[in-house]
């Protein structure tokens, strides 16, 4: 099985010294990416870990599509307790740094424990290099990322680098890469501030070559010369769909259609998009650069899971708003999902939706923790009750776009899913918006079959995860393909994404998590059927992996 052979850097961040591991054994289960990770924070995690202490870990990877040159593979994978969900939470950035995180010759790089003051860590293949730098202590994602062109040449492609938001400990800030692609959902960017990492830079020449099959570049070829309307739109596309279905969140989920989506729609972004955007190696090329020179902004985006929470969620019926609030987002790093869900319960509190000024103000205030600011940088979960509205969240994870009122498999997906209320963790989603094939469609509305199909879902995008593979592959990639480009039957395959999902609930579990966290806010027909059944086909005991579920692996490291 095609796997990532390089060795993990682990990086202590008290004693400023380095450790290599030969980690193979668990990348040939693994591969590479989310599933390794998993497999790393599993083993070397303590179960009862602060996410926010020094003995969590950040563990970042690659996959072995990294040293391909398909498209689709442009993305690398972050791991670690999430403060946000306080359980094992991994996100997925696209971009550029992914291929020169393989330059460095590592299929793996850890944080461990605090330096004693910021610090930049510096990784490269000749060596680490540990730079503090006291000076960008409230310095935003440009500014840090100007400093690091300026001092040392370093490209923001070749950067991690955390805002304000992550040296505060807001709950969902984000790690940012190339300044305007993020490890977003789960609050990375503030494990990154707890150990006192400012940014991660990577850069070498010592990638390895592994054999890629020539399938790669049918899928490659296909991209290129493919007429997808996410080449035009991107995600957004979706929204008019959505709403016709009344399927929108909108004004902090008490709606689910919204009158003003002309407004924010697909056309509305497309109107503002000034040029072509993708990630490293793809021709798909369905990223979003846009501005609006009235309004003297210029951002990529926003995204449909954007546009509906600084959106329709909030009241906004104008994408200029929606692309301020998203660029605030990027600057300070932030997740802009839950900012804008956590914004829009605000507004909800105080009978404000549409007040544009203010969220933006929120926006810094959530970055800083100053004022009311304070209160919604530990999100939604945990500021709910004081501001008196509902906790539109599982797990403590706010929800994605696709309504999951509508869509039954996707609200099963919502309540089950190790992650919380995220949409990737199976984009069940695309199985039931009725432009699915016909061999692929499922009916929105009812449990019939979801358990089943959930499941595979979950395995294959973990398995993307692990690769990496994006997930916006979908269309060009099949059984076949997948047992070509990794060469393994594509059940084998499954199989690593199957151990990957039971060893997150696993962690979960000893976390104290169970089926009693695998509720929603809203109620479905039969919903508890499907998770029943959901449960039953995993081998797992009300939601906890009995002790023979696990995985029969080798020590990660």
């Amino acid at each position: 099985m095609l796997h990532n052979p390089s060795p993990l850097l682990t990086v202590d961040l008290e004693g400023s010294t380095t450790v290599e591991t030969d980690i193979e054994a668990a990348s040939e289960r693994y591969i590479g990416g989310r599933g390794l990770a998993t497999k790393l924070a599993h083993d070397r995690i303590p179960f009862d870990a602060d996410p926010l202490g020094p003995e969590n870990r950040l563990i970042f990877t690659t996959g072995p599509m990294q040293t391909a040159t398909m498209s689709f593979t442009g993305r690398m994978n972050c791991t670690a307790v999430s403060p946000l969900t306080d359980g094992l939470v991994s996100s997925n950035a696209g971009g550029f740094m992914s291929r020169n995180f393989a330059d460095t010759g590592y299929g793996a790089i850890e944080f461990t424990g605090r330096a004693d003051e910021l610090t930049i860590v510096h990784v490269t293949d000749e060596g680490v290099e540990f730079e503090a730098v006291p000076d960008l202590e409230g310095a935003t994602v440009p500014e840090t990322a100007a400093y690091l062109e300026s001092e040392h040449g370093i490209e923001s492609d070749k950067t991690a680098i955390i805002g304000p938001a992550g040296e505060n400990g807001v709950r969902f800030a984000s790690i940012m890469t190339t300044e305007e692609r993020a490890f977003g959902r789960g609050g990375l960017g503030a494990v990154m501030g707890s150990k006192n990492v400012k940014a991660l830079t990577v850069e070498g020449d010592s990638r390895l070559e592994l054999e890629i099959p020539a399938t790669q570049m049918e899928i490659h070829r296909e991209a290129a010369t493919d007429d997808h309307i996410m080449k035009r739109q991107g995600t957004v596309a979706v929204m008019d769909l959505a709403n016709e279905m009344d399927g929108l969140p909108s004004y902090y989920f008490s709606e689910q259609s919204f009158e003003g989506v002309e407004g924010i729609n697909g056309d509305a972004v497309e109107r503002k998009k000034y040029k072509k955007g993708t990630c490293s190696s793809c021709a798909f090329a369905c990223k979003l650069p846009t501005r609006d020179e009235e309004r003297g902004v210029e951002t990529e985006g926003p995204e449909f899971e954007v546009a509906m929470a600084f959106g329709s969620n909030s009241g906004v019926d104008d994408i200029a708003d929606v692309m301020i609030s998203n660029e605030l987002c990027d600057r300070y790093g932030l997740d802009s999902i839950s900012a804008g869900n956590t914004i829009a319960a605000y507004l909800d509190s105080e009978d404000e939706f549409g007040n544009t000024d203010l969220i933006h103000d929120l926006v810094e205030k959530i970055a800083y923790r100053e004022g009311i600011g304070d209160t919604l940088a530990e999100g939604i979960a945990r500021a709910h009750e004081e501001l008196g509205v509902g906790n539109w969240s599982v797990k403590g994870m706010d929800f994605a776009a696709h309504e999951g009122r509508v869509l039954h498999g996707q609200a099963l997906s919502y309540a089950v899913a190790n992650r919380g209320a995220d949409h990737m963790y199976a984009t069940f989603y695309s199985v039931e918006y009725p432009l699915v094939e016909a061999s692929e469609a499922m009916e929105p509305i009812g449990m019939d079959g979801k358990a089943e199909r959930l499941i595979e879902r979950e395995n294959l995008m973990a398995l993307n995860d692990s690769g990496i593979v994006c997930k916006f592959s979908r269309d060009y990639m099949n059984e076949e393909r997948y047992e070509a480009l990794f060469g393994a039957d594509f059940e084998e395959l499954l199989e690593v994404g199957a151990r990957t999902v039971t060893l997150e609930r696993h962690f979960n579990n000893q976390r104290g998590f169970d089926d009693s966290d695998d509720v929603l806010p809203y109620e479905i027909p039969e919903l508890d059927r499907g998770i029943e059944e959901y449960y039953e086909l995993r081998g797992w005991n009300d939601g906890v992996v009995p002790d023979e579920a696990l995985p029969d692996d080798p020590l990660a490291a």
